[in-house]
């Protein structure tokens, strides 16, 4: 054997440890997950992640190849990520509630924690009819809306460990409960009357308030879509005075409860 020959061969050992260490690495994230549902630990620890790049920083500071490796670390730490939302959530997490509870905020750190995939309904739906909802509503009329939201909740039939964020209206349609339901937990984001006021207020992309952008007509809005909405959900979570990862908190812990029981 020469050289370069031993230098391959070395380096396809090389490959061989790096795979057995994620293996490895893999496993253990499995075993923390179990560990912490079963004495009922909090899932989202950022303050440990933090530590871990911290220190994972430290080791590579003096690096010469320090951008490369960290480059490396970034993608073994998403699909570490990856790994926990598997053990976690073995269906998509379909988020319903009204206007302003905050489902695009949750979402969003749901998706950062776990890498997951979001699917934003009024997004898509705006995206592919090539207009904004309200001008949606105004030109086609709320029912040609709704058919969008089914349409595209049974396309969303194929895919797994997503997260969902349905429009304020999405959940009160019985066939679109029924779309939800098949691969999905179903999670109820709520807020008081007044704190949706102060989210929503200034907003202009809400078909719904148009003319009455005020706390008394959402208070008697919400109220008519409380039963449906309550009916539709696996779980509840109240958003008020709560920091997003309170909520995401307490969303997970809620799902893997009812998963145990």
């Amino acid at each position: 054997m020469n050289d370069l020959e031993m230098y391959r061969e070395q380096l396809a050992m090389c490959d061989d440890k790096m795979i057995d260490a994620l293996i490895e690495r893999n496993a253990l994230i499995e075993k923390i997950v179990s560990y912490k549902k079963k004495y009922g630990l909090p899932i989202l620890q950022p303050v440990q992640e933090k530590k871990q790049e911290q220190r994972r920083e430290e080791r590579l500071r003096e690096q010469r190849y320090r951008d490369e490796m960290e480059d490396v670390f970034q993608r073994i730490v998403r699909n570490g990520k990856r790994v926990q939302a598997h053990q976690l959530f073995n269906y998509n997490i379909v988020l319903i509630g009204f206007m302003g509870v905050g489902k695009s905020t949750v979402s969003d750190y749901l998706s950062t924690m776990f890498a997951m995939k979001v699917v934003e309904m009024d997004q898509v739906i705006a995206e592919r009819e090539a207009m904004c909802i309200p001008d949606i509503f105004a030109v086609y009329g709320e029912a040609y809306f709704r058919d969008k939201e089914t349409a595209l909740l049974v396309e969303l039939q194929k895919e797994k460990n997503v997260i969902i964020s349905c429009g304020g209206g999405a959940a009160l349609r019985a066939e679109n409960v029924a779309e939800m339901r098949k691969n999905g937990r179903v999670v109820l984001l709520t807020a008081r009357p007044g704190t949706i006021y102060e989210r929503v207020k200034d907003s202009t992309d809400r078909p719904l308030l148009n003319g009455n952008n005020n706390e008394a007509y959402i208070a008697e809005l919400m109220e008519k879509r409380r039963e449906k909405y309550e009916a539709a959900a696996d779980i509840v979570v109240h958003t008020d005075q709560k920091s997003v990862l309170q909520i995401c908190e307490e969303l997970v812990r809620k799902l893997t409860e009812q998963e145990r029981a």
